[in-house]
C-alpha cells in the first residue's frame, strides 16, 4: 500500500512576489534565468532531520535578556500562531528571528553603517511553537537603516523570521513589518510583494497583550501555504536586507 504524500505546492500568483523585481536591483542577478524544475516530496525529506526541544535553550525567545544589561530601545512582544493551509496549528515546530538593534545596526561584519552595536543585543532569538500553534518572543523595536538600492534608500523597521514547518526541508524564510510605517512607499522589498498578501507582512498592535509599563505588544501570525500563505522569500535571498 502507498502512502499519499502531502502536496507542499503554494498558491504564488496573488501571494508572492516575483523573482525579478526591476526595483530591487539585486534580485538581477540572484534570480533563476531557466525554467524551474519541480523536485517531488519524498519521504526521507519529510520526516527528518527533527528539530526538539532539546535544542531550545533557556532563554532563546528573550533577545533583552541574552546579556548582562538591557538592550537599548523599545521593549516589544511579538506573537501569532504557526498555521497550515486549511488554518490548522502547526504544533512543535522551530521558529528563528533576527533583526537590527534600536538603532537600524546588525550585529554583522558585513554592516558597517555609522550606527553603534548595542553590547547587550544580538538580534537573533529561537523558539517552539506551542500545541496550539502559538509562539513569543520579546525583543526590541528594530531601527530603520539605510541601503544602497536606490537613492536615500531606507529599509522600514521589519523582523526576519525564519519557518521550518513540519520539517528541515520546508524552511521558509519572511519579514515581518510595523504598522503605519513611514518608508513602505520607497522600500521595493515591500513592494514587490503584490496585494492583498502584502498586508499580511504587517504585524498587529495588541493593546490587549501590551504589558503595563514593560512591553508593547504585535502580533503576527503566519500561513506556511495556501491562498492566504504569508508571503516568503528565496533561500538565496536569506541575509540582513
Amino acid at each position: 500500500m502507498t502512502s499519499q504524500m502531502p502536496d507542499y505546492v503554494r498558491d504564488s500568483e496573488h501571494t508572492h512576489p516575483p523573482l525579478d523585481s526591476p526595483d530591487y536591483r539585486s534580485t538581477v542577478l540572484r534570480h533563476p534565468t531557466r525554467p524551474l524544475t519541480l523536485l517531488p516530496q519524498r519521504l526521507t525529506e519529510l520526516t527528518g532531520p527533527v528539530l526538539g526541544e532539546d535544542r531550545i535553550g533557556v532563554g532563546d525567545n528573550d533577545l533583552t535578556a541574552q546579556h548582562r544589561g538591557e538592550p537599548l530601545g523599545q521593549r516589544i512582544i511579538v506573537h501569532g500562531r504557526l498555521l497550515d493551509g486549511d488554518g490548522k496549528p502547526v504544533p512543535h515546530s522551530l521558529i528563528e528571528i533576527w533583526q537590527a538593534n534600536a538603532g537600524g545596526r546588525y550585529r554583522h561584519d558585513r554592516d558597517t553603517w555609522d550606527c553603534p552595536l548595542d553590547p547587550n543585543f544580538d538580534g537573533v532569538g529561537r523558539t517552539l511553537t506551542d500545541g496550539a500553534g502559538r509562539y513569543e518572543f520579546t525583543t526590541v523595536k528594530p531601527g530603520a537603516y539605510p541601503w544602497g538600492n536606490h537613492h536615500n534608500a531606507w529599509r522600514p523597521a521589519h523582523i526576519h523570521f525564519s519557518l521550518f514547518g513540519r520539517a528541515f526541508t520546508q524552511r521558509l524564510v519572511t519579514q515581518m513589518y510595523f504598522p503605519d510605517d513611514p518608508l513602505f512607499f520607497q522600500d521595493p522589498i515591500f513592494n514587490a510583494v503584490p496585494e492583498p498578501g502584502r498586508r499580511l507582512l504587517i504585524s498587529r498592535f495588541d493593546y490587549v497583550r501590551t504589558e503595563p509599563a514593560r512591553a508593547l505588544a504585535f502580533e503576527f501570525d503566519i500561513v506556511l501555504r495556501g491562498r492566504q500563505a504569508t508571503p516568503f522569500e528565496n533561500e538565496e535571498d536569506d541575509h540582513d536586507d
